[in-house]
C-alpha cells in the first residue's frame, strides 16, 4: 500500500517512521506542514492523487490544549477542517484513513473508564475541535479508524516526561497536580497498535488506546523521578484548582481498551514497563 503519514516530526509520526522499517511491504509518505499543508485543501487532493494514496494515518493537530483557547482559528482548522479535506482525498481513491483523537472529548466526570459509545461532552477549544475532527473524518471517509489517546509522550519533541526530568534536575522542590486521573500513553505503544490495526484491515469506528493501569500526574512524576534516579527534588501534590490553567482539563479520563485489544489482538503493556523503556533512552 501506499501510505500518507501526516505530523511526520511529532511524536507519534516519528515513532510510525521508526516502524515502518518493520513493515517495508509498504510505500510510506511521511510529511509536515513543509511538505503538505493539511490545511490547504487542493493541496491534499493533489498529493493523494499523484502518489495513489491507498490509506492516511493523521498524527498531525494543534496540540497546545491553553494556547487553543486563544487560537481558536488556527486550531480549527488543524484538528477539524484538516481531518475533513485528508479523509475526502482518501475516500477518492476508495482508501482508508486514521484520525488520532483525545480524552479531551470527555468531561472527565465520569467514575468508571470510558468506552467509545459514552457521551461525548467536551469543555475546552482543544477538545470541541479534536471531537469536530472526530465526525468530519467518519462524515468524508467510509473506512476511518478513530483512536482516542492519552497523556502521550516519547523519546521524541516535548512532553511531560521530558519536562519532569528536567525540572527535577533543576529544583529542588515542585508542585504537580494529583486531583487529575488517567493513563499516560507510550508514543511508541501507540505507533505499534495502529500498525496492527494496518496489517490486520482497518475496521471502521471510534476505539481508545492508552497503556494499561491508572494514575494522577502526581504518582507519574513520581515514578519518572523513581525511575530516572531523580532523589534530590521533592514532589507534593496540588490541587487543580492551586494550579489553574487556560484550559479545563479532565479530572477523570481513564480509557477502556477492550474493543481494540478484541478487534485486533493487540496487548497493551503497563504504563510503567512503557516508561522505563521511554526513560532508559533519555537519561
Amino acid at each position: 500500500m501506499n501510505i500518507l503519514i501526516t505530523g511526520c516530526n511529532g511524536q507519534l509520526g516519528n515513532e510510525m517512521q521508526l516502524l515502518e522499517k518493520l513493515h517495508p511491504e509498504h510505500t510510506y509518505f511521511n510529511t509536515d506542514v513543509q511538505e503538505l499543508d493539511i490545511t490547504n485543501q487542493v493541496a491534499i487532493d493533489q498529493f493523494v492523487t499523484e502518489h495513489k494514496i491507498d490509506g492516511i494515518v493523521n498524527c498531525a493537530a494543534y496540540t497546545a490544549v491553553d494556547k487553543a483557547e486563544e487560537n481558536q482559528n488556527l486550531c480549527e482548522k488543524l484538528n477539524a477542517l484538516a481531518p475533513a479535506y485528508l479523509a475526502a482525498a482518501v475516500e477518492k481513491q476508495g482508501g482508508w484513513f486514521v484520525q488520532i483523537s483525545t480524552d479531551y472529548v470527555f468531561d472527565g466526570t465520569k467514575h468508571t473508564p470510558y468506552v467509545e459509545t459514552d457521551p461525548t461532552c467536551p469543555n475546552s477549544v482543544y477538545g470541541t475541535t479534536k471531537l469536530a475532527g472526530e465526525q468530519a473524518a467518519m462524515t468524508h471517509c467510509k473506512r476511518t479508524m478513530i483512536i482516542r489517546t492519552a497523556w502521550l509522550y516519547s523519546t521524541f519533541g516535548n512532553n511531560f516526561v521530558k519536562t519532569m526530568i528536567r525540572l527535577g534536575k533543576e529544583k529542588q522542590e515542585l508542585g504537580v497536580i494529583f486531583d487529575q486521573i488517567g493513563t499516560p500513553t507510550y508514543a511508541r505503544d501507540l505507533a505499534v497498535a495502529i500498525f496492527a490495526a494496518i496489517e490486520k484491515g482497518i475496521q471502521p469506528g471510534v476505539y481508545h488506546f492508552s497503556n494499561e493501569g491508572v494514575i494522577s500526574w502526581y504518582d507519574f512524576t513520581k515514578a519518572i523521578h523513581r525511575i530516572a534516579g531523580i532523589s534530590t527534588c521533592k514532589v507534593r501534590p496540588l490541587h487543580t484548582a492551586e494550579y489553574p490553567t487556560p484550559a479545563n482539563r479532565p479530572h477523570f479520563s481513564v480509557l477502556d481498551k477492550t474493543k481494540i485489544k478484541q478487534t485486533y489482538g493487540i496487548e497493551v503493556p503497563y504504563w510503567e514497563e512503557s516508561l522505563r523503556e521511554c526513560i532508559d533512552q533519555l537519561v
